[in-house]
C-alpha cells in the first residue's frame, strides 16, 4: 500500500518586514491584507502540529500544493527552503508552487531555484523552471505529476493558468503513466472545477484541463487554494477522476475557513483498477489536538 499525504496553503509565518521598495507593488494590498486578517488566522504552531501528525502517519510520499509563502518577499522565499529542508528528503516530497508563491513577476523564478529539488522529475536534465512543468516522479506503482498553475496577477485577483504547452506534456505523461500500468496522481494549486472558487480566484483554462483528464484519464487529482476540504468529480477516459481539496495547513482554529487539517489516502491495486482511500485529519475550534475529520472511499 502507497500512503500519500497531501498538505496545502501553508503560508510560512511570521512576514518578514518588508523594505518600502518591496511594496510598491501588489504587495501592498497583500501586506495589508496580512497584518488586518491573516496575521491572527494563520499560525506556525499549527503548522507545526499538522506535520508532527503527518509525520507520524509515516507517509510513503508528501504531495504539497502550493502557497508555502505569502508575499514572495526575499526572506520568505530564504524561510519556505528550510521549512521544506525540515520537511522532507525531495525524493520524497513533491512540491508545486501557488499564486502567492508567484504574486509578483519573477517570484515564481525565485521559488524555482529554491523549491527545484522537489519540484524535478525523474530523469529531468534542467533545473525546475516555470517552463519545465508538469513534471513526473515514479514512485512504487504511483506517478506523481505536478502541474503548475501559478502566475503573477493583477491586484485583488488570484486566478491561476493552464495553457496547451502544459496541457500537450500532461497528456504524454499521463499515456506514459497508464501504460506502465501505474496510478496516476495529479498536483496543481488552483481547483481545476467549474464554481469551486470565486471569479477572481479561478483557474484559466479548466476546460483545457478536463478535456486532457477526458482524453487521456488519471487516478486522483490534489489541489489546495480555496482552504477548503472538499471532493469534486470530472470526467475522466474510463470513469470519473476524484478531485480532491484541503483546509490550508496554517489556518488557525475560529476562523472563518476550517481550521488546519492534511489528507492522507491509501492507494494499492484492486481488480477494477486501484483502491483509494481518504483521510482527512486536523485540528477543530474547540480542540488544538489533531484527530480523525472524516474518511471517504473515493474509489474501490
Amino acid at each position: 500500500m502507497f500512503r500519500l499525504a497531501h498538505i496545502s496553503d501553508i503560508h510560512l509565518g511570521p512576514l518578514p518586514a518588508p523594505a518600502y521598495r518591496d511594496l510598491i507593488s501588489k504587495r501592498i494590498t497583500g501586506y495589508i491584507n496580512w497584518r488586518r486578517n491573516r496575521s491572527s488566522n494563520l499560525h506556525e504552531g499549527v503548522i507545526d502540529n499538522i506535520v508532527a501528525d503527518l509525520k507520524a502517519a509515516s507517509p510513503s510520499h508528501i504531495a504539497v500544493t502550493g502557497d508555502l509563502i505569502n508575499l514572495a518577499l526575499d526572506g520568505e522565499v530564504t524561510l519556505s527552503r528550510l521549512w521544506l529542508e525540515s520537511l522532507g528528503n525531495p525524493d520524497d516530497v513533491s512540491v508545486v508552487p501557488g499564486n502567492h508563491d508567484a504574486y509578483v513577476p519573477k517570484a515564481l523564478d525565485k521559488a524555482c531555484a529554491a523549491w527545484g529539488p522537489w519540484m524535478h522529475g525523474d530523469g529531468q536534465v534542467e533545473p525546475a523552471r516555470r517552463g519545465t512543468f508538469p513534471y513526473m516522479r515514479v514512485r512504487d506503482d504511483v506517478a506523481l505529476i505536478g502541474v503548475s498553475s501559478a502566475r503573477a496577477t493583477a491586484p485583488f485577483m488570484a486566478s491561476g493558468f493552464f495553457g496547451d504547452k502544459q496541457a500537450e506534456r500532461l497528456g504524454a505523461m499521463l499515456d506514459e503513466a497508464r501504460a506502465n500500468k501505474l496510478c496516476r496522481v495529479i498536483m496543481i494549486h488552483h481547483p481545476p472545477v467549474r464554481g469551486a472558487a470565486p471569479a477572481h480566484k479561478r483557474l484559466l483554462g479548466i476546460g483545457l484541463f478536463q478535456k486532457v483528464i477526458r482524453q487521456h484519464g488519471a487516478e486522483l487529482v490534489l489541489h489546495g487554494h480555496t482552504h477548503l476540504p472538499t471532493t469534486h468529480r470530472i470526467e475522466g477516459l474510463e470513469r470519473d477522476v476524484p478531485v480532491v481539496g484541503v483546509a490550508a495547513a496554517g489556518q488557525a482554529p475560529n476562523g472563518s475557513k476550517p481550521a488546519a487539517q492534511h489528507n492522507l489516502l491509501e492507494i494499492e491495486r484492486s481488480n477494477q483498477g486501484w483502491r483509494i482511500e481518504l483521510t482527512r485529519r486536523g485540528i477543530t475550534n474547540d480542540n488544538s489536538a489533531v484527530h480523525t475529520i472524516a474518511t471517504e472511499t473515493l474509489s474501490r
